[in-house]
């Protein structure tokens, strides 16, 4: 089983910068593959970005693609998503989430294990 806490999250302005962290327990972190998802308020959870379980492959959504860069650092047990020129749109709770598996990034459904979830607010 894994524990996830997000850390990092903030009220910052349209077009600055923010970088959240997720530390996990447990001695087999590597072993998940990751992914941060968020939910604004009024709309669904949604797919923001993942990274396979050795960190070589990261996955995103269209609407981050180019801004936000999401990484691990196995011995830390700690994923981190750095998240540049930010949007009123990017405003949301931010969550991290692991599953086990080798395959499949974007779908919430696969992931078995969450985090509390970490408010980001970007104002004009």
């Amino acid at each position: 089983q894994v524990q996830l806490v997000e850390s990092g999250g903030g009220l910052v302005q349209a077009g600055d910068s923010l970088r959240l962290s997720c530390a996990a327990s447990g001695r087999t972190f590597s072993s998940y593959t990751m992914g941060w998802f968020r939910q604004a308020p009024g709309k669904e959870r949604e797919f923001v970005a993942a990274i396979s379980r050795s960190g070589v492959s990261t996955f995103y959504a269209d609407s981050v693609k180019g801004r936000f860069t999401i990484s691990r650092d196995n011995a830390k047990n700690t994923v981190y998503l750095q998240m540049n020129s930010l949007k009123l749109e990017d405003t949301a709770i931010y969550y991290c989430a692991a599953h086990p598996r080798s395959t499949g990034y974007s779908e919430s459904r696969l992931y078995d294990y969450w985090g509390q979830g970490t408010q980001v607010t970007v104002s004009s």
